[in-house]
């Protein structure tokens, strides 16, 4: 007899049911939620950092800046994390952090580049 995935007590009924009661199964979902919460929380604090420091590099009005690696690095970019890739018809990859964006360049050089609005 299968057991419940929250308080051991035997489930009746589907064969595919893994919880006793509602009770049981509102309390799983609940915890799973809020745990996938927290680590959500988190990537969402890094790409808008990341998002920031592109932003600050860039300024206001500029929609595109070639800069050393180096300063990216100093400011503790992460390069891991982005929203989405896109990839250009001679193979570069762009990615994208919402409407920002950065391409190495070169093994020195990065290109930041904003989204133009239509």
């Amino acid at each position: 007899m299968k057991k419940c995935k929250i308080c051991s007590n035997p489930v009746i009924g589907r064969a595919d049911k893994k919880f006793c009661s509602t009770r049981c199964k509102n309390y799983y979902h609940l915890n799973l939620r809020r745990v996938t919460n927290i680590e959500v929380q988190e990537i969402n604090k890094i790409l808008h950092r990341n998002r920031s420091i592109l932003l600050e590099i860039l300024g206001k009005n500029q929609t595109q800046k070639k800069v050393p690696r180096l300063v990216l690095d100093k400011m503790k970019f992460r390069y891991k994390y982005h929203t989405h890739t896109y990839i250009n018809s001679v193979g570069k990859t762009y990615y994208y952090i919402y409407d920002m964006a950065w391409m190495s360049f070169s093994d020195n050089e990065i290109l930041i580049v904003r989204k133009v609005k239509i």
